[in-house]
Formats: structure tokens, sequence, C-alpha cells
């Protein structure tokens, strides 16, 4: 199916105009992100830290220690943009840059108590709001994301999440 523009603000509000999947799934993605985002400030106000520096934190949480290099690698982030992103959560008492055991001359970046307590309640209180919304469902639309949430997992590694999937460095 080839996506053809539709004149309405949204395409899921012109449905005689074909869409393709892709496009829609990057619709939906995005709307997921933005109301997520937006309606987490009502149970967790304080919820500020950008996006960037809460998926270090996710990655950190997985592979820490790591070097600022692989960090960067990761993310596909410029390491200088990781560095300054490192150094505000260091402000932030989130991590510690401390040197690498197995290559003195370098570094390592390590997630510190209150990082892993702030990651735990950014992740518990995302649940939870994606929890009610889930419940707002009906039985049969619970059933279709709980469906669809191994192809979501797949399609990210197609994707090339650097260090899981095709294309990873």
């Amino acid at each position: 199916m080839s996506a053809q523009p539709c004149s309405e603000a949204s395409s899921t509000s012109c449905p005689t105009t074909e869409v393709s999947d892709a496009r829609l799934l990057t619709e939906a993605v995005t709307r997921l992100r933005r109301a997520l985002r937006a309606s987490i400030r009502t149970d967790y106000p304080w919820e500020t830290l950008p996006m960037a520096q809460v998926e270090l934190l996710q990655v950190l949480g997985e592979h820490s220690p790591a070097r600022i290099s692989d960090l960067a690698t990761r993310q596909r982030l410029a390491p200088s943009t990781v560095s300054g992103l490192i150094g505000q959560m260091i402000n932030a008492g989130l991590v510690v840059r401390e040197i690498d055991p197995a290559d003195r001359r370098a570094s390592v970046v390590t997630l510190t108590d209150t990082g892993r307590e702030q990651l735990a309640a950014w992740t518990a209180a995302h649940e939870r709001r994606l929890d009610a919304a889930l419940t707002a469902l009906d039985d049969t639309e619970r059933a279709a994301v709980a469906d669809a949430l191994p192809a979501l997992f797949r399609l990210a590694e197609h994707l090339g999440e650097p260090g899981d999937g095709p294309g990873a460095h």
C-alpha cells in the first residue's frame, strides 16, 4: 500500500485515503510517546528529565558501567553530546564517572543509587499510566495490543537498535 498525503491534520481522520502501515505506525508511536510524556506529569509532576537523559539512564540500567564512547554508539549520538548529558547527570547525582578498571587511561559511567531510584520511579510511573490506559480499552483491544508486542519487539530489532539488532555496532 502506498501512502497518499491526507489533506486533514491527521491521516486517521480521512478514512477514504490509503495510508501506508509505516505512516500509521509512525503516527501511533509518536502519539503514544507524546501522550505518555504529557500524562506522566499528572502523577509524577517532577518528571522533567530530558528524554535523552532518561534513555541514557535506561541504557546504564542495562549496561553499566559504560564508557561514554560506547553510550554514544549505542544511542547513535555524538560523543560530545553524550559527554554533555553525562555532565548534567553527574551534577544531578544520577551517575558517577570513575576510572575504568580495565584501562586506567579511560573512564566509565555508572548509575548512582539516586539514578537507579529515579529510573525505577520513572519506569513505575509510566507503567501505572499505561496500565490505566490499557484498562480503558475493551478486551478485544487489550488482546490486540498484547498480541502485537512480540512483533513490535522484532520490529525494533529490525530498525537496528544499537547493540541489539541488524546494523548494530
